[in-house]
């Protein structure tokens, strides 16, 4: 009885064996696309993070959350006591150094040089009438050269006061100077506690509120453009050496689901992500959806090559990118061309019609 179960087993299995016929496909023409698969987001056309220069609280907040703002437009101020102390001591800096420029010190340094511009004329003159009278034989030697001396100490003196004038105008328009820098400097500090626009768009969102502490290192907010977006996508480093600018982009967003959107290649990034080992690339739209919001996720395929007909087998069908199995399972070489995710282009090797095996795990 045992012998008799394990023999119909055993035909059973071999009947269910010869039964299971091996898959097989007919060679045809179709379409066929090859794309590259990127992924990325939307960003707003000039969108950028407003970061401030200094650190402060926030004292006022000028604009709302989703606001239009024109270029130069103040979001917010910031508050710093010590920065407003230190520009009015600028101020009070420049103040006398002004006062100093044109006041006493060289009023009192011209009387000198007129009072010594005085006294050397007169020393000049007593010293030529001396002369006078001694080539007269009139006088003494040592009238003479006292006479003489005078004069040259006065004109010594005289050069003396105009150099002595001449230096602490100098002085004084380089303190003159030196205090105007030193307030602007100061007024461009506290110019950089009010936070500006850089640009005309839309405050997408607004980081911080009144109170809030604001540091050089973290945002405060982002602005852009709401009528222009832009596509910026993501793509491995082994796809970058395929893609162009104007390659067309078929996009998908989970926001309109079962719609497909079209784009083109706008720019390349040529410096790769070494994190990430990714090239960042931005597409335009040329259809675009209704409606688009700043970082909005998206899948898009860059189309590199495609057919309007090509002679096309499954890709599961190759072996090792170059054979295929006939009907007597023979391996037989193929020439490939374009590859999407499912088909491949067959250049040289089948004709259409022809039919081929599936091969086996």
């Amino acid at each position: 009885m045992k012998k008799c179960c394990f023999a119909l087993g055993l035909i059973s299995f071999l009947l269910h064996s010869c039964g299971k016929k091996t898959e097989q496909y007919t060679v045809n023409e179709a379409p066929i696309t090859e794309s590259v698969y990127a992924s990325g987001i939307i960003k707003s056309k000039n969108q950028y993070q407003v970061f401030s220069k200094t650190n402060g609280l926030v004292e006022e907040v000028f604009v709302e959350e989703g606001a239009l703002i024109q270029k130069g437009d103040a979001i917010l101020r910031l508050s710093n006591p010590s920065s407003r102390l230190n520009t009015a001591n600028s101020r009070l800096a420049l103040e006398l150094a002004n006062q100093n420029a044109r006041g006493e010190k060289l009023k009192e340094l011209q009387v000198g040089i007129e009072l010594a511009k005085n006294k050397y004329l007169n020393d000049s003159l007593l010293w030529l009438r001396q002369k006078s009278l001694w080539e007269q034989k009139i006088g003494t030697q040592v009238e003479l050269e006292q006479r003489e001396l005078a004069f040259k100490t006065s004109q010594s003196n005289y050069r003396s006061a105009l150099l002595r004038y001449a230096d602490t105008k100098k002085t004084l328009d380089f303190q003159s100077e030196q205090a105007l820098n030193n307030s602007r400097i100061s007024e461009s500090m506290e110019d950089d506690f009010i936070i500006r626009s850089e640009t005309n768009g839309r405050l997408f969102n607004l980081l911080k509120e009144k109170g809030e502490m604001v540091t050089n290192m973290s945002p405060i907010a982002t602005i852009g453009d709401d009528k222009a977006f832009i596509i910026e996508l993501q793509v491995d480093e082994y796809d970058i050496t395929r893609l162009e600018t104007g390659q067309t982009v078929l996009v998908s967003l989970d926001s309109y689901k079962g719609r497909v959107f079209e784009g083109r290649v706008s720019k390349i990034n040529r410096i790769m992500d070494e994190r990430s080992r990714t090239f960042k690339i931005e597409a335009e739209f040329t259809n675009a959806p209704e409606t688009l919001y700043p970082n909005l996720s998206v899948e898009a395929n860059i189309v590199i090559q495609s057919k309007s007909s090509a002679l096309l087998v499954p890709r599961n069908y190759l072996i090792a990118d170059s054979f295929v199995l006939n009907p007597d399972k023979d391996k037989v070489p193929v020439i490939t061309g374009l590859k999407d995710y499912n088909k491949v282009e067959i250049l040289r090797g089948l004709k259409k019609g022809d039919v081929i095996l599936k091969p086996g795990p």
